[in-house]
């Protein structure tokens, strides 16, 4: 507790750090103070249906990310998710399409024009998503529109658009001017907002005739929730490294020798955007089922895929996320770039050839290791349903693990991680005793 207080003395002691944190707080503020601004032209009270609506199924998901925006009828009812969506079209086509492929070889310039590509394309999603929504509000909510529909509906998308992209721009802000991981940042805030809801109906329920099982049952769950969130931790910063013995280089005249070196290839190299992929393109049936059955039950394979306990939807999630793992580590871990890099540096791995060879054998044990990676990955993602058939309450059972638990354990150790190198950098301590702490990339900040 000592060691607590003084590492927040040594905090509020370095004045950069200082101002990051309170401008954190303060683009959080206002976050959440706009999911409570409802658009234009309608009566909060009667939104009753839209709150049911999202209460359950895929649809409270999607409330979660948002903030409980989305119920609300909020400005920021979309809030970021377009934005996640623009960006997974964008780097499959970077993957797809030469254009592309020669931007992302541009360095910090190539960087820049993708970045300008993915918000034009986050409009052109609001602009179709938003008229959805207001469709789909509209069908739940009929008598909360005080308006001309046509007018509204005209009005409100132009709003919703400008307020998501308005979330992105304070996303941004804080990844500039704040502590970092901006857009993550605000996706954690959303998911923080529902946990005491969450956390209060469940403790309600156990000691109710609707779920049962006192307080006992309810430790249980604690317990089991506490080693869900350890799993978690030890996925997030899942690493392996690779020896590799650079060759002796000759710099101005001067020997720099054989030191055994690594190159870290990580367990997880995809962290938790596969699960942020796959949640994604999940939305889309749930989102078919919202609009077009009117609150009435569908049948179907789409209701079912719309159902996050059903075996058809974690079956597919499952497969989606082992698939979006290997596509994102094929991204961000290139076997032909590393083994260009370890060429030009004039280094090798024992035993292999530098080029092709090296490429070949880094792709090697990638495979091997991100197999297992994304299976655990899946079996993560798909805790909740476990969950669900243990009676844990739907908005309570979210937390049990898939996108929100890993969302919220890898900003959590990354913004850990920023502030312990402000710290490290002034000579402070840490906030471990030992001065290291693993974030998302999963290497150690020394």
């Amino acid at each position: 507790m000592k060691k607590f207080i003084k590492t927040i003395r040594n905090i509020w002691a370095i004045e950069d750090l200082r101002t990051r944190i309170l401008i954190t707080l303060g683009f959080a503020a206002i976050y959440r103070f706009g999911s409570f601004i409802v658009l234009p032209g309608i009566d909060p009270e009667r939104l009753t249906a839209l709150r049911e609506q999202t209460s359950e199924g895929l649809m409270s998901l999607l409330n979660m990310f948002s903030g409980g925006a989305f119920s609300n009828a909020s400005i920021f009812a979309l809030g970021i998710m377009p934005y996640i969506s623009a960006s997974i079209v964008i780097q499959l086509l970077a993957v797809a399409v030469p254009y592309f492929q020669k931007m992302q070889r541009e360095g910090e310039s190539g960087r820049r024009k993708i970045n300008q590509y993915t918000r034009y394309l986050t409009i052109v999603v609001l602009l179709f998503q938003g008229p959805f929504y207001l469709m789909n509000l509209h069908a739940q909510a009929a008598g909360a529109i005080k308006t001309d529909w046509t007018l509204f509906l005209i009005s409100s998308t132009i709003i919703l658009a400008a307020g998501s992209m308005f979330v992105l721009w304070l996303g941004e802000r804080i990844t500039d001017r704040g502590i970092g991981n901006g857009v993550s940042l605000i996706i954690m805030l959303g998911i923080i907002a529902r946990l005491p809801q969450a956390f209060g109906q469940e403790l309600v329920s156990r000691f109710t005739a609707l779920t049962g099982g006192g307080l006992v049952m309810f430790l249980i769950e604690i317990i089991l929730l506490f080693a869900v969130v350890l799993a978690s931790i030890l996925l997030v910063q899942g690493t392996r490294k690779v020896p590799v013995q650079y060759a002796q280089r000759m710099v101005k005249g001067q020997q720099i020798g054989g030191a055994r070196q690594y190159i870290p290839l990580k367990l997880f190299a995809a962290n938790v955007m596969p699960i942020i992929f796959a949640q994604a393109i999940m939305f889309i049936p749930a989102t078919l089922v919202g609009f077009f059955s009117n609150g009435a039950a569908s049948t179907g394979f789409a209701m079912l895929l719309s159902d996050y306990t059903s075996l058809p939807y974690n079956l597919l999630f499952a497969i989606l996320i082992i698939a979006f793992t290997y596509f994102y580590t094929a991204i961000t871990m290139n076997p032909v770039q590393m083994a260009e890099d370890i060429k030009r540096n004039n280094g090798f791995i024992p035993g292999v050839r530098p080029g092709k060879e090296t490429a070949n054998y880094l792709d090697d044990i990638m495979s091997h290791i991100t197999l297992p990676g994304s299976i655990f990955l899946a079996i993560i993602a798909c805790m909740p349903a476990f969950a669900g058939l243990l009676n844990v309450q739907q908005a309570f059972a979210h937390f049990f693990g898939g996108t929100s638990l890993l969302i919220l354990v890898g900003v959590v150790l990354d913004t850990l991680q920023q502030i312990e190198s402000y710290l490290l950098m002034r000579h402070y301590d840490g906030l471990l005793s030992s001065g290291r702490l693993h974030g998302r990339g999963g290497v150690s900040a020394y």
